[in-house]
């Protein structure tokens, strides 16, 4: 088969999988999962054969696999849609391969080792945990199989689909297609649990927030078209004729040029799907959902379209950049993405969810790529997004494993008000939970960015050089304290898990999941070693030249001029070190020997600011009171009460009022005296005296109407002669 035939096919499996569960299997749990696992192997297979042509290939940027086909007429021509494979994509379909094959597999472990107690009242099953009676007078303890297991393989099914979709792209067109339905999923898995009223609010927030950024980047797709006439990758930003178009061309607001706007309505998108400043407020919500949907959202799918698509649109907002000072569109960027970084560091150090510390975590990893991308570093951002998808995965992963672990401990002491997810109520899981533990301490270490042996390490660090040998330094010292409180808060959550002794009675009686919760667990780890040396610098002590940079040159060779690798500098590895072990080290000394009950040792330290960060800076209440309350404000008093009943509702009442008045003037002054009389009874009457002058004529006899007949033919003849027919 042709690898352009294949590229087509990647993400037909997942789709194809969700209507097959939604049509006909739906009652078979068992085949439903076997099904969706299924489809996400055979995708995964066809995306590591489009990667190996991809790699067999010279000079694939290029010349990438293409393929396209005519859609929708646009008068003379055809408004065309491809797919595409270049090296920036298929390095991304590497890792959304690996990552969503492997949440499939874990999900399978995940839904049927039981489920949090209540998740499952809305079917009226008993709750994970509880002890009910059978017929026969025995005792047993409920381990809950989520009883929307179909449906939650149905929609990951489609979730999947929308991400292969928007990789295999070719134009901003699809990539939007599969953009949107992402954001159908990310609704429909974040409030799965529909049950629940903070699941439903949780959908709802996510849904709305990443529309507003969704407009935005609507509006920018249509701009672009406008002034193109295209919307494919290969035609805009790979034509330097187009870029400098764009580029000389002035925006009709704000100062800047058609390019300039252009990206960034089209980065406002990105600022919602990956829950950046200030639209972050919807990803740490969406934990309301099941661990899988987490991660699916944080590594495989959801806020890494964002990145990617910037990174995708990379020439466009770059193209009136002259190298050296930012454009106004990357200082937007490269702000927005440094201070998210630093701002949700800050909050994830004084959380006590495990997953909405790994949910912060994510936003402020993002951030890290975001402030790339404005600062000009192409290949540091895409490096980091691919590393960042492994390790963040495998501690969403790892995450629910613990989650599950302790909810075994919940099942065996009956009390269900201990909450399974607080770090607070774990401690000494490193001995009940082996294979887990091991595992989320190599995704914590690549995520505080360890040195040499971690993937993080090199792709964080290769962000660090990149400010410091272009000297931004505002976003070299903003990234680097992220960077610190990033290697503590990781320290932190590891510790509190993990180490010391059992809280409750709960962490005792944990133990490891099954093997299909704890195989995803071992690849990932060891994609979150091993992706990173496949980046080393060429000039890196000791290591440098004997590991080739492989990613710097193949990724690279996607951009029109192959942008050439930093020197090596001390200072940002020396950056790279210091705040890799402090924050670590730190981190352990301040948490190694809390105490069941113990407040936590940042409170006393931080003061008021504690409740601030616990608190999130306050920004859901912010947005509460002076965004959602004025809006609920404007449709419910404003739109509802003054426009609808006062003004529209007037205006019909009015005409309402005036209809009878209307109707009888008319009855009385047009239709009884015009239509009735006149029209009606005139038109009777004038038929009536016709008909009675001419019946005289109708005598009987043949002769007279002959005589008629003639006198007529004659009159007819005479006229038709004096008038000239």
């Amino acid at each position: 088969m042709a690898t352009e035939t294949l590229i087509w096919l990647v993400p037909l499996p997942p789709l194809l999988a969700f209507f097959l569960i939604v049509l006909f299997t739906n009652k078979s749990k068992a085949l439903s999962h076997s099904i969706a696992v299924g489809a996400a192997f055979l995708s995964w297979l066809a995306a590591m054969l489009i990667f190996a042509a991809a790699l067999g290939r010279e000079h694939l940027g290029e010349d990438p696999f293409t393929s396209q086909i005519n859609w929708l007429p646009t008068g003379d021509t055809f408004l065309k849609i491809g797919v595409m494979i270049d090296p920036l994509s298929a390095v991304v379909l590497f890792f959304v391969g690996w990552t969503v094959l492997m949440i499939f597999l874990y999900s399978v472990g995940y839904h049927n080792f039981g489920q949090p107690a209540g998740d499952h009242d809305h079917k009226g099953l008993p709750p994970h945990g509880a002890t009910v009676t059978d017929e026969h007078g025995h005792k047993h303890t409920v381990l809950s199989i989520e009883p929307m297991y179909s449906r939650f393989f149905a929609f990951i099914g489609l979730f999947a689909f929308g991400m292969y979709t928007l990789v295999v792209s070719d134009n901003l067109l699809t990539l939007f297609v599969g953009w949107e339905i992402m954001g159908l999923c990310s609704y429909l898995l974040i409030g799965f649990w529909f049950a629940k009223p903070s699941a439903r609010a949780a959908a709802i927030k996510a849904f709305m927030t990443t529309r507003v950024g969704d407009v935005f980047m609507l509006m920018g797709v249509a701009y672009l078209y406008s002034m193109t006439g295209t919307l494919s990758y290969r035609a805009i930003f790979y034509n330097e004729e187009v870029l400098h178009h764009l580029a000389t061309t002035a925006a009709p607001l704000f100062g800047m040029s058609a390019a300039g706007l252009i990206g960034l309505l089209l980065f406002i998108g990105t600022v919602g799907k990956s829950a950046q400043w200030p639209l972050h407020i919807w990803l740490p919500d969406a934990m309301e959902g099941p661990t899988p949907v987490s991660a699916m959202i944080h590594a495989a799918t959801m806020v890494s379209a964002g990145v990617y698509m910037v990174i995708r649109i990379f020439p466009l907002f770059t193209a009136d950049w002259d190298h050296h000072s930012l454009t106004t569109t990357m200082s937007i960027i490269a702000f927005i993405g440094a201070f998210t970084a630093i701002f949700a560091a800050t909050i994830a150090v004084a959380q006590n969810d495990i997953k909405k510390v790994l949910a912060y975590s994510t936003i402020s990893q993002l951030g890290f790529m975001i402030a790339a991308l404005g600062m000009g570093a192409y290949i540091a951002a895409a490096f980091h997004l691919v590393t960042h998808a492994f390790f963040k995965a495998l501690l969403f992963l790892g995450s629910g494993s613990v989650i599950h672990g302790m909810e075994h401990g919940v099942m065996h002491t009956g009390d269900h008000h201990v909450d399974p997810q607080d770090m607070w109520n774990m401690g000494g899981l490193r001995k009940k939970m082996p294979i887990t533990f091991w595992t989320f301490l190599i995704g914590g270490f690549a995520l505080s960015g360890f040195p040499l042996v971690t993937a993080g390490f090199w792709s964080k660090d290769e962000i660090l050089a990149d400010a410091f040998a272009h000297g931004h330094w505002a976003i070299l010292a903003t990234l680097s304290i992220a960077a610190l409180m990033t290697a503590f808060y990781t320290m932190r959550q590891i510790t509190l898990t993990f180490f010391g002794e059992p809280r409750t009675k709960e962490a005792e009686h944990a133990h490891e999941t099954p093997w299909t919760m704890t195989t995803p667990l071992v690849v990932l780890s060891v994609f979150a070693i091993g992706y990173g040396w496949l980046g080393i610098p060429e000039h890196f002590p000791g290591l440098g030249g004997i590991v080739p940079n492989w990613f710097h040159e193949f990724v690279g060779g996607t951009l029109i001029h192959h942008p050439e690798a930093v020197a090596f500098h001390w200072e940002p590895l020396a950056i790279s070190l210091v705040v890799a072990f402090g924050g670590l080290g730190l981190g352990w000394v301040v948490y190694k020997d809390v105490k069941a009950g113990q407040p936590d040792p940042l409170e006393k330290p931080l003061g008021p600011l504690y409740p601030f960060l616990k608190n999130k800076w306050y920004f859901d209440e912010f947005y509460t009171y002076y965004v959602v309350g004025p809006m609920t404000w404007v449709s419910e008093v404003f739109t509802f009460q003054w426009m609808d009943r006062g003004v529209i509702d007037g205006i019909i009442h009015s005409v309402a009022q005036l209809a009878p008045a209307i109707g009888s003037f008319l009855r009385n002054w047009f239709d009884k005296p015009v239509v009735n009389e006149l029209i009606g009874d005139g038109s009777a009457a004038v038929f009536q005296w016709l008909g009675h002058q001419l019946r005289f004529i109708q005598t009987g006899r043949l002769q007279a109407y002959l005589i008629s007949a003639v006198a007529t033919f004659l009159v007819v003849g005479a006229a038709l002669y004096y008038f000239g027919f």
